[in-house]
């Protein structure tokens, strides 16, 4: 499975299980710049992939509406999720209240 919708963003069917599960773990974006947002989602990841397989997590990254320009940290997380970050996902989209991700680790 992996994102579904087609709008800009994966947006979660009310059906779909990894919205109903509860969160493993939490990690909160809010005040991180790109490069240590990239860092820290990577490191937490990774931390669950080793932790607990088939962990679900919730990576939130704000709607970014603090943001100067336009919102940063979602575009970034959703990339990594669908490229580098690719092999320590089983699943992901973004979570009801557009707000971040819930992402099912390998």
């Amino acid at each position: 499975m992996g994102p579904r919708g087609k709008g800009r963003h994966p947006a979660f069917d009310a059906r779909d299980p990894l919205l109903d599960a509860r969160a493993d773990g939490e990690l909160d974006l809010h005040g991180f710049g790109a490069m240590e947002a990239r860092s820290a989602v990577r490191a937490f990841l990774e931390g669950w992939r080793r932790r607990k397989s088939g962990a679900v997590v919730h990576i939130i990254t704000g709607r970014g509406k603090g943001s100067p320009a336009a919102p940063v940290l979602r575009g970034l997380v959703k990339t990594l999720l669908q490229s580098e970050l690719r092999a320590l996902v089983r699943e992901w989209g973004l979570d009801d209240g557009e707000g971040g991700y819930r992402v099912r680790v390998r």
